[in-house]
């Protein structure tokens, strides 16, 4: 079944390249954006498919080398050695193939707020969003504040795959050091909460046109005057959601149509709009909790010099560095963990 794989990936592979050197497709910018896309998704697990099958060779040579030399000290151990390589890219592999979550290339809208911790926790906000600033301009992303002050602090991080690092950064942070206030030398606990969300994309509109009923009716002036004598005034009812528009300002009844088009569109829009703040809302709430002391995350150690994440029980001691944006370990180890159960619910699935 590996081999199957193996196959699969390498010949993918090898087809995005010549894609990619394909004058037409190179002409295309749509699809040369596509193609370079996914040979970028892909070129990982390639890369592992090539190692995999230069020891599965080297593991069928060494075979061939033993059934006609005998049992060969060296030899044996190449075998052994492609053989354990095989088996350890096995799973690489399949963690390299593993689906993305469709949000992983947006752009995210981050945002921190005090916890627990009185004063304590507002200064513990303004820390984390320089750690959080300083890892996006390492990681080559473009920071844009949008809403600084009072320890609430909203900024948008722009780049590709921006969500994809910035999604483990969800939740409630705990840092346990002496507040700079207090002076009997006491270690203070207190929290901040941080939500990551992918940015919305513009929603578009699609009316099926079976959804709608078209009355057309006479136009009325005040109190009840006609205003003309033809069936121009129109009321267009959406079905699935209820809205109803009606116009009448127009003498023709095309003119009118148009307009409560226009208008039933607009509505449409700002309902969509509406239902996705709502679900955004929700994958807030779930990542920020209460801010509660008891909800983390993650734990920052002053004393000990340590951060301990609570999701993947990783513990780090370079509690400075980590500060100052160097994220980039924990964020590999939260990434693998979840291709691992990615993979695993797959399995189950």
């Amino acid at each position: 079944m590996i081999d199957g794989l193996v196959k699969q990936v390498l010949d993918r592979f090898a087809e995005l390249e010549r894609d990619l050197a394909d004058p037409l497709v190179i002409g295309d910018r749509e699809r040369y954006a596509t193609a370079s896309r996914e040979y970028r998704e892909l070129e990982p697990a390639a890369r592992l498919a090539a190692e995999y099958r230069r020891a599965a060779d080297d593991a069928e040579g060494a075979r061939e080398l033993l059934d006609e030399s005998g049992d060969d000290a060296e030899l044996r151990a190449l075998l052994d050695g492609s053989l354990a390589r095989m088996q350890s890219l096995e799973e690489e592999i399949r963690l390299a193939m593993v689906e993305r979550d469709p949000n992983d290339d947006k752009n995210v809208i981050v945002e921190i707020r005090p916890g627990a911790g009185g004063d304590e926790a507002g200064l513990w906000a303004g820390d984390l969003y320089r750690m959080l600033t300083r890892y996006a301009e390492r990681r080559g992303f473009k920071v844009d504040p949008l809403s600084l002050g009072d320890g609430d602090y909203t900024f948008e991080v722009k780049g590709d795959g921006a969500y994809s690092v910035f999604k483990f950064e969800g939740g409630t942070h705990r840092v346990q050091r002496v507040p700079e206030t207090e002076s009997q030398g006491r270690i203070h606990t207190s929290t901040a909460t941080v939500a990551v969300l992918p940015q919305a994309e513009e929603v578009e509109v699609a009316i099926d046109p079976n959804d709608l009923q078209i009355d057309v009716y006479r136009s009325s002036g005040p109190g009840g005057q006609s205003v003309n004598t033809t069936d121009s005034a129109v009321r267009i009812t959406h079905r699935p959601s209820g809205i109803v528009v009606s116009m009448q300002d127009e003498k023709s009844q095309l003119q009118n149509r148009e307009r409560a088009m226009k208008v039933l569109r607009a509505r449409l829009y700002e309902r969509a709009l509406a239902e996705q703040q709502a679900q955004l809302g929700a994958s807030r709430l779930a990542q920020v909790g209460t801010g509660d002391r008891a909800e983390k995350i993650r734990t920052y150690n002053y004393g000990e010099r340590r951060v301990k994440d609570h999701r993947i029980n990783l513990l780090m001691h370079n509690l400075d560095e980590i500060l100052l944006g160097g994220l980039d370990e924990l964020t590999a180890a939260l990434q693998d963990d979840e291709k691992r159960r990615r993979l695993a619910d797959k399995a189950d699935g």
